[in-house]
């Protein structure tokens, strides 16, 4: 990591909470989307940055793990604003496969073709998200990828953006089934741009409204277990006329990916 250069830390320290496998929904699906996967193929040794891991390096060793399947040689650096645990991930660095260092939204002058960016932004207002978008993007090149989103503490509800050059581009959903009584829990997890649109008269509001409506209208398909019930579900929303994306075989997993478009704030 060596010639970098040195920037000055652009963000505020996160509360740093995190947990083993609090993120395995968001690395299971970077390590199978397509677009996603086509970037970390191309080129030599990509790099990858985790930012804001938190308090623990746990969640970015497991990042690190599951690229790996991707490419073995692919390069991940967390970042965090705190010296102190950058200080305290340093055990677990391997570089230059894995390391970490001091370092926001400014990307610490690394390039990555990829930023994964949980847990982050919610502590911010909603006005200063697509500033911190931008500066992301800008130390990216031109086709790089920003993943930013949420989660609870253990990973059952988790949501992402997927942010391009040219803005974002589909909002994911990723829930554990078999606790779920509906959809719309998942609001309390959206990410910051969206956590408070879930209100009428927003796009995301009604995909919340629709999803649970669709959720009770396939009720009569748990007989056959939750999946089925849950990919029925989706099924129904496409059905409404939501641009529904992704690989069908991931909705098995609770996953739901629309459209940028039909749920950006009015």
């Amino acid at each position: 990591m060596a010639g970098r250069a040195r920037l000055t830390p652009v963000g505020a320290p996160t509360r740093g909470t995190t947990n083993p496998n609090r993120l395995r929904r968001v690395d299971r699906w970077l390590a199978s989307d397509p677009a996603v996967t086509r970037l970390l193929r191309r080129g030599e040794s990509p790099l990858v940055v985790d930012l804001g891991y938190g308090a623990s390096p746990v969640t970015t060793v497991e990042l690190a793990r599951w690229l790996a399947r991707v490419r073995p040689d692919v390069r991940v650096l967390g970042l965090e604003l705190d010296p102190e645990r950058v200080a305290a991930a340093q055990p677990a660095a391997d570089p230059p496969r894995l390391d970490f260092q001091r370092g926001g939204f400014e990307l610490a002058g690394a390039r990555p073709v990829l930023v994964r960016a949980f847990n982050v932004l919610r502590q911010y207002a909603e006005d200063e998200v697509p500033g911190a978008w931008q500066l992301m993007l800008d130390a990216m090149p031109p086709d790089g990828l920003l993943v930013e989103g949420t989660c609870d503490e253990i990973g059952r509800l988790v949501t992402w953006v997927v942010v391009g050059a040219s803005g974002p581009r589909t909002l994911t959903l990723s829930l554990r089934l078999a606790e779920l009584d509906r959809p719309s829990t998942v609001a309390e997890r959206l990410p910051k741009i969206l956590i408070h649109r879930n209100v009428p008269g927003e796009r995301v509001h009604a995909l919340m409204s629709t999803l649970d409506e669709c959720w009770a209208a396939a009720a009569p398909h748990r007989s056959f277990g939750v999946r089925a019930r849950w990919t029925t579900t989706v099924a129904m929303l496409a059905d409404r006329g939501w641009p529904v994306f992704g690989n069908p075989d991931r909705r098995r997993l609770g996953e739901l990916t629309v459209a940028w478009e039909s749920v950006a704030p009015r």
